[in-house]
């Protein structure tokens, strides 16, 4: 299972970052799953105001992750599915998709919470979506990832407002 090994973060003082999900809409009850889970770590971290943004697919992330990045952002979400088919497709979207929004984050120093989902199948795609009966929660795990990167950025930056980041 993919999500084996995962850190469990705790993240605190963070109610007053600026976050922004960007949400593909191809594969609607996926990413209805994703959105949700994102949308409550982002209500669980403190966070009772993001920006949430949909886009046509994951393609288009990195594009509006990258100008979002440059508005004043603490943190971008970007949640997508992109589940093989049987042509080359499925790795040109992915790598650009995954190099895009790289590259965003490095370039501008906003980290980007990887929530898009590089599946076989659709229901490998549900079982990660965060949704009744799935075993993973791709969005929630998103958001904080980059919460608890922008929290180590601030403490960085600023280091009398350090936030804890703790993992258990």
């Amino acid at each position: 299972m993919s999500g084996k090994g995962a850190p469990e973060l705790t993240v605190g003082n963070c109610g007053d970052l600026r976050v922004a999900v960007i949400a593909a809409q191809w594969h609607e009850q996926v990413m209805d799953g994703l959105v949700d889970g994102a949308l409550r770590a982002l209500h669980d971290l403190g966070i009772e105001e993001p920006t949430l943004l949909r886009v046509p697919g994951s393609f288009e992330l990195p594009v509006v992750a990258k100008v979002l990045a440059g508005r004043g952002y603490d943190a971008v979400v970007a949640l997508g599915v992109v589940i093989r088919g049987g042509t080359p497709h499925f790795e040109y979207v992915c790598q650009g998709v995954t190099q895009g929004l790289t590259q965003v984050s490095v370039d501008t120093g906003v980290p980007i919470g990887f929530g898009v989902l590089t599946c076989d199948t659709e229901e490998q795609a549900l079982e990660r979506a965060g949704l009744e009966g799935s075993s993973e929660d791709k969005g929630h795990e998103a958001v904080t990832a980059a919460v608890a990167t922008a929290a180590a950025l601030r403490a960085v930056a600023e280091p009398w407002r350090r936030a804890p980041v703790a993992t258990t």
